[in-house]
């Protein structure tokens, strides 16, 4: 816990870190992987290149210097970063392994300025930070682990089935190899991977495309140009191949209530959808499903959403647009007007996913419309980051 005196020294120098603060984080990831490599394997080196992890940090660090006094709201704000940790597995003994690193860039980076006082200060709000994570963490980890179907740890799946979907995107069913039950997932959830790609072990999560049914899980996973593990799961994974599981994660959940649902994803952003529609529906909601592809052959999924539409013609109202060729119910981009008269009254719950541009663009048209932040939902595939609207992600 940070004294007195600590406090002081952070307030007085929180204004030199964070002008810093983007040159300190960029510095910190190669050190930590100079220094600790075998940590490399859980970090999307994709997000290393584009300064996405980096700027995710720098936020992060900011935000909890301006919350420190607030434990609880910091516990609240740190809601997506606890999401992506226990899809990773982090442990408490990598925590001070980033806490040295940390350290030694902000010494590396602002050199003299750092005495031992101010060292002391910022290493004990680090370590502040750390406690609640660790502890937030840990509770996940334990309520999933105590669910039927749950564990700990890694847990070794068998592909059962592997469904091409469109031209780049594949499903694939994973069954857990000891024949036991899974624990249901929450609608819009992703789940953690830990595969051997070229003898190398690496982590990613993926959004779980399939509603919850207590045997197995699905993903669905568009083959990235150049990606390292979705070229991986598309060329090389086969029926009866086994990969590692950790426990679901994510905040991007279906809201309590019986409010209206406005659904609206841009290429692959459409897999959390499928069982957030499903859920929707079945709670006898309205639901707007609305889908942005390339074109006809890049849309997946269409046949499971007509099928919806058959099962729930009263409630589901369905829409796809096509950026370009003919097959889609319009065709261009998503624009406010259109969604104007789409939404499904004035008190709905707004869910989008999709690349960045696509994020800020629904964002700013639900802000423009009257739609409030609070039911303006969100989530990133990768590092989470502001859009044009709003600074926090569901």
């Amino acid at each position: 816990m940070t004294t007195a005196a600590q406090d002081a020294i952070i307030d007085a120098t929180a204004p030199l870190v964070a002008e810093h603060l983007d040159a300190i984080t960029a510095r910190f990831y190669p050190l930590m992987f100079e220094r600790y490599p075998e940590v490399k394997a859980v970090f999307n080196q994709a997000h290393q290149a584009d300064g996405g992890q980096p700027k995710a940090l720098a936020r992060g660090v900011l935000a909890y210097v301006g919350l420190r006094r607030q434990p609880q709201e910091v516990i609240d704000s740190m809601q997506t970063v606890i999401s992506k940790h226990v899809s990773l597995g982090i442990q408490p003994e990598q925590y001070p392994i980033v806490g040295e690193c940390l350290m030694a860039a902000i010494g590396e980076v602002l050199g003299e300025v750092v005495t031992p006082e101010i060292a002391d200060a910022w290493a004990a709000l680090y370590n502040d930070l750390a406690a609640l994570l660790i502890a937030a963490e840990a509770e996940r980890y334990q309520a999933f682990a105590d669910r039927p179907g749950g564990w700990r740890g890694l847990r070794e799946f068998r592909v059962a089935q592997i469904q091409r979907e469109c031209e780049v995107i594949r499903s694939f069913t994973l069954e857990p190899v000891d024949g036991q039950p899974v624990a249901d997932a929450e609608p819009g959830q992703y789940i953690g991977l830990r595969l051997a790609v070229d003898e190398a072990i690496v982590h990613r999560h993926y959004s779980l495309s399939g509603s919850p049914n207590g045997r197995s899980y699905r993903i669905s996973v568009k083959q990235e140009p150049g990606g390292l593990v979705s070229n991986f799961l598309h060329q090389q994974m086969r029926v009866g191949d086994t990969l590692e599981l950790l426990p679901p994660a994510g905040e991007l959940t279906l809201d309590d209530g019986d409010a209206p649902v406005m659904l609206i994803s841009g290429g692959v952003g459409q897999t959390p959808m499928l069982p957030l529609a499903r859920q929707a529906l079945a709670q006898g909601r309205r639901v707007c499903y609305i889908h942005a592809a390339r074109n006809i052959d890049h849309h997946a999924f269409r046949g499971e959403v007509d099928a919806l539409a058959r099962d729930y013609p009263q409630l589901l109202t369905r829409v796809c647009a096509y950026e370009e060729g003919d097959g889609g119910d319009i065709k261009g981009r998503l624009e406010r007007e259109l969604l104007a008269r789409l939404l499904p009254g004035g008190d709905a719950q707004c869910y989008f996913v999709g690349p960045p541009p696509f994020m800020s663009a629904i964002d700013s048209h639900l802000a423009e419309l009257g739609i409030p932040e609070q039911r303006r939902h969100y989530e990133h595939f990768g590092p989470s980051r502001p859009l044009s609207n709003t600074s926090s992600a569901a």
